[in-house]
This record gives C-alpha cells, structure tokens and sequence, in this order.
C-alpha cells in the first residue's frame, strides 16, 4: 500500500511546464476546444482549463475529450500548479453532457468504448495532484455533472428572483444541474453513480438519478452538492470569480501538505476506518521530512507568514 501511494503521489517527479497555454488541436484550421491558461501576478499558482465548445454547449465529444486527457496528462507532473479551475468560455454553459449527437452514429460496441473514454476521463481529473475546482456558470447536465463531481471543489451561479429588473443574462447563466440520464434512456455512466452517493448519501443520490431531476444553484448548495452559490452576475461568470477566491485562499497553504491530505481524504473514503488511519499515517510520514514542515515550525516560533516552496 505504502509504494502505491508513494506512487500515486508523484511529488518527487520534476518536469518542465508546459509552455504553451493552448492545446493544439487535429486540424490546423479548427479551433482547439481545450485551452489552458497559467494564471500570473497574485494569481499565479493557478491553472485554468477553459472548455470551449459553443456550436455543442461544451458537450462531451470525441474530439473535446480527447483534448482534455491531452491537457490533464501535460498538466499532472507541472509543479507549478497549485489549484487547477475548470471553467467555460461558452456563457450559459458549463457543459451539457455527452455528445447525443455524435453517440447516435455509433454502434453498440463504439458506445461502449466511448463510455469508458469518459470515465477514465473523470478518473483522471478525480486523481489530479492538486486541487481542483468546477466554476459553474449555466447548465452542468448528464456527463458535465460527472465531470463537476469528479473536481475536489464546486462553485456554482446563483438564479437571482424575477421582478428585480435585470438582464436575462443572469438567469441564462445561472447553474442548473443534475444526472438527467434515465430522461434519455440511459444511467450515468461516468463514475455518476459512484461519486454523487458519496457527496450526499446513497438514498438521496438515488432519488436524483431515478427521476433525473434538475437543480438549481440554490438548492444544490442547500444539499452539499456543491461548496458555494453565488448571485449571478452581468457577465455571467460569478461562479468563475468566486472559484478563483476559492483557489486564492489555497495558493499560500504548503503544497505538498495539501496534496497528501488530499491524497489520504481520497484514498481514506474508499476503505474502512481502520485502513483510511493507516493511510493517513503513511501520507503524514511522507511530509516530516519536507522543507515545507520546518518552515511552517519556523514561521510559527518567528511569528511571520511561511514561504513555502513546495519542498
């Protein structure tokens, strides 16, 4: 178990980051639907994933997909990156699920393959070293609920009441979620079933998918679906400011402490108690002897902030 986790951790594996800030894409004249962007200043430590897909509302297909394990496989070992945030550059959107359309083309067997695609997708963002956090402005339905529930942290706008006089832009991009699956004939089946019952229990989560229910910001906040709503704004985009307020309070924390105890929450949840303590020990030996941990000690007997390096 111990060199599993060590592996898992890949903390002692340095590599260059990337430099360029936007996927290249299959063919030279299309747009690329992935793009990334190091954030700088006071923010830097900070990864966006912008998902731009606006013809197919961000939908999950083969090409956006193949784009995004493309981006999480060149982003995993970028020491750098501090908390990645995954957001849309299409308003009122944050994805819309599979892609219906391309998924009628296929035969049973591609259906298959496609779907297993997805879930290795969204096991590869749950398994990203560093924190990860889904903006959620406009609609996360089916998949692009899976791939919410697959980041570490949720942030989603908020309907503001009719009557007040404002632009429809708020309601449009204001968050509507759910695994709406079982409307169409199907069940999630990128890891849906798995990760909803663990954010908010077995009977609850059936109830969700059973009748494909769709939720509001408001009211997915009030079950712990996800960790902030926030009142929409003109621009549409307040899930996206409060994500990176969010990512603003994680940048100063030790990196390594948070990714271990990352790694011990993930790796705890799907074991008994007794195990979850020992993996828990395993993570916390791994931090003693980092440069982190004594500078933290230090900073503490000096009474100043730490500068920590992530070492």
């Amino acid at each position: 178990m111990q060199r599993a986790l060590i592996s898992a951790l890949r903390l002692t594996r340095p590599r260059t980051p990337i430099s360029a800030r936007r996927r290249a894409s299959v063919g030279a004249a299309r747009a690329p639907e992935i793009q990334v962007r190091a954030l700088a200043g006071a923010d830097k430590g900070i990864t966006e994933i912008l998902m731009k897909r606006p013809h197919a509302c961000n939908a999950l297909g083969n090409v956006f997909v193949s784009e995004l394990l493309e981006a999480l496989a060149q982003l995993r070992d970028d020491q750098q990156i501090r908390v990645l945030l995954f957001r849309s550059g299409v308003k009122g959107v944050f994805c819309a699920g599979a892609d219906l359309k391309e998924r009628e083309q296929m035969n049973e067997a591609e259906v298959g393959v496609c779907t297993q695609r997805l879930r290795g997708l969204m096991n590869e963002i749950a398994a990203f070293p560093t924190p990860t956090i889904a903006a959620i402005d406009g609609y996360a339905l089916g998949g692009g609920l899976e791939l919410a529930l697959a980041c570490d942290l949720r942030v989603a706008g908020l309907n503001l009441r009719r009557g007040w006089g404002l632009h429809s832009v708020y309601a449009a991009s204001s968050a509507v979620m759910g695994l709406i699956e079982t409307t169409r004939g199907l069940f999630p089946g990128a890891g849906g079933t798995q990760r909803l019952p663990r954010c908010l229990g077995v009977a609850l989560a059936k109830e969700l998918i059973f009748t494909g229910r769709r939720l509001s910001g408001a009211q997915a906040q009030a079950l712990g679906l996800v960790n902030h709503a926030v009142a929409q704004n003109e621009e549409g985009n307040a899930a996206y400011h409060r994500a990176r307020e969010l990512a603003q309070e994680i940048l100063p924390q030790a990196p390594i402490a948070v990714r271990l105890s990352k790694v011990a929450i993930d790796r705890g949840m799907e074991v008994d108690i007794a195990s979850g303590m020992a993996i828990e020990g395993i993570c916390y030996a791994q931090n003693i002897p980092t440069r982190d941990r004594l500078e933290g000690m230090a900073a503490f007997r000096e009474k100043r902030p730490p500068r920590f390096v992530g070492e």
